[in-house]
């Protein structure tokens, strides 16, 4: 019953933790700013907005040892267009936040327990996992609800986005796939009829907003399905072994706890005019997949799909049952690759293949290339030996949120891995990339922009990055703010905006 874990007296400051602290202190700011000072020169031709969300709490949590990403989703705008670039920021309105703000203070319990809530909600969705642009709205993600719809003009909150009643499950991955060729927008929810359920719910939606295929099928184990992988005939669902207990959660108990005797599962299901029959879950030994880098089929009709993969259970704050989690520092998830044949009779995955011996997550490629093959990736890095200053950089980071001192862009002809580091004194943010203008534009020709932690003058910054030249930025923006760690985010191109209308 909601209410029976409340606090009794709401705090009226933040905790004095490293996920409230330095870098990390709640940003709490709405409002635009125009004009953004900066150096160097922002290309005439990058004409459209880059929307990032960050978990930002408005209240302090009434809960013990909240976890960073348990905060209200606040959606950044950085429109650039004829060499300057505007920004703007402002909550996602969703129920927590306006019956929160009503009564000035946190009513939310613990992280997707809503036995823990001071009241009960309709929709418990914070909105702070990713923003995405489809059909004229920005919707706002997190994978425990429907998205919500965002002017994408002014970031003004619409409402819940259930897709004209159509929406068939109560949860929503916060990582969809666009195919770029066919405009479609590929989805599934996991818990998708509730806490602890183990049902799945695949859809996919036109670019009109019409669903065109909803399938449902049942993991083999209740647990976390944070991203996935979607191919021209093949949707992939790697299974990460944060496994949920409803009667745990009943009992005031994590929504999450990690199952080292739980598999590395991988659901493969036929992307059109499947049933729920025909998922088949391969699996291997148990890992934490990280975000997906892309799958696409070879000229064997063989999945290729690449990812970061750890063997150490990287949300550390969500132990096992007994209590056991590693130490941050020891937490390195490395580039690899698996291929195989999704119609084997063989369920066991055939050793992955190492493509990048380095720290890596976040990764972007090309989005043009969803689904195809790709031969570039990028990705967060961390690489202690290009010099970060982490005498200055570590008492002033805050905590919870992983460091990556640079970001990794690999050429899969040669393999090598080229590195943007963007100064000794600095951390970076999860990038994404923007395709020079043309028809005829190769894949990953253009810029990665990417928000940038300063940590010697404790602001942000926007960095562009050419492709062509990866080693300097070639525009830095400067915020007057600081921006706390974000989840992810999208570029949107002006012509892409202007369609829609």
């Amino acid at each position: 019953m909601a209410g029976h874990f409340r606090s009794a007296k709401a705090p009226t400051a933040f905790p004095k933790l490293p996920q409230y602290s330095e870098f990390m202190t709640p940003c709490r700011f709405e409002g635009e700013i125009q004009n953004l000072a900066h150096r160097g020169q922002i290309p005439d031709e990058i004409d459209g907005t880059f929307y990032r969300v960050m978990p930002d709490p408005q209240f302090p949590p009434f809960v013990d040892n909240d976890p960073w990403f348990n905060g209200d989703g606040n959606i950044s705008a950085f429109r650039i267009r004829d060499g300057r670039c505007h920004f703007k920021q402002r909550y996602v309105r969703t129920e927590k936040f306006v019956r929160e703000r009503e009564v000035k203070r946190a009513l939310i319990g613990k992280y997707r327990n809503k036995f823990t809530d001071a009241v009960e909600f309709k929709v418990r969705s914070t909105a702070n996992t990713n923003v995405l642009y489809f059909n004229g709205r920005l919707l706002a993600c997190k994978e425990d609800s429907p998205p919500y719809a965002l002017d994408p003009e002014t970031l003004e909150t619409i409402g819940l986005e259930t897709f004209d009643g159509q929406l068939p499950c109560v949860t929503f991955t916060a990582h969809p796939k666009l195919d770029d060729e066919t405009k479609e927008l590929v989805c599934f929810g996991y818990e998708a009829k509730g806490d602890g359920t183990p049902d799945v719910c695949y859809f996919s939606i036109d670019p009109s907003g019409k669903f065109t295929e909803t399938v449902w099928l049942v993991a083999p184990v209740v647990a976390m399905i944070h991203d996935f992988a979607v191919t021209k005939n093949w949707v992939i669902f790697p299974i990460i072994p944060q496994t949920c207990d409803l009667e745990r959660m009943k009992q005031g108990g994590e929504h999450w706890q990690w199952d080292p005797d739980v598999p590395f599962y991988v659901g493969v299901l036929p992307r059109r005019g499947a049933s729920g029959s025909d998922v088949r879950w391969f699996r291997a030994p148990n890992a934490f997949p990280g975000h997906t880098v892309n799958a696409y089929e070879d000229d064997a009709g063989h999945i290729v799909f690449d990812l970061p993969l750890t063997d150490k259970n990287v949300f550390f704050w969500w132990p096992d049952a007994q209590g056991n989690a590693p130490k941050p520092e020891e937490i390195a998830a490395k580039l690899v690759r698996y291929k195989f044949d999704p119609r084997s009779s063989e369920l066991d995955l055939p050793p992955y293949e190492l493509l990048a011996d380095a720290d890596c997550e976040f990764p972007r490629i090309d989005d043009r290339f969803s689904g195809q093959k790709h031969t570039r990736a990028f990705f967060n890095l961390m690489d202690p030996a290009l010099g970060s200053d982490f005498s200055t950089i570590m008492p002033r980071m805050g905590g919870g949120h992983p460091p990556y001192n640079s970001i990794g862009y690999l050429d899969y002809h040669s393999m090598e891995v080229k590195k943007y580091f963007p100064g000794r004194t600095h951390l970076v943010q999860e990038p994404v990339f923007v395709p020079r203008k043309g028809p005829d534009v190769g894949e990953s020709d253009g810029w990665m922009i990417l928000l940038v932690n300063n940590y010697a003058s404790m602001i942000s910054e926007l960095h562009i990055v050419d492709t062509r030249d990866f080693g300097q930025p070639q525009a830095v923006i400067e915020l007057p703010i600081r921006l706390r760690a974000g989840l992810h985010g999208n570029w949107v191109d002006s012509q892409d905006l202007q369609l829609s209308k």
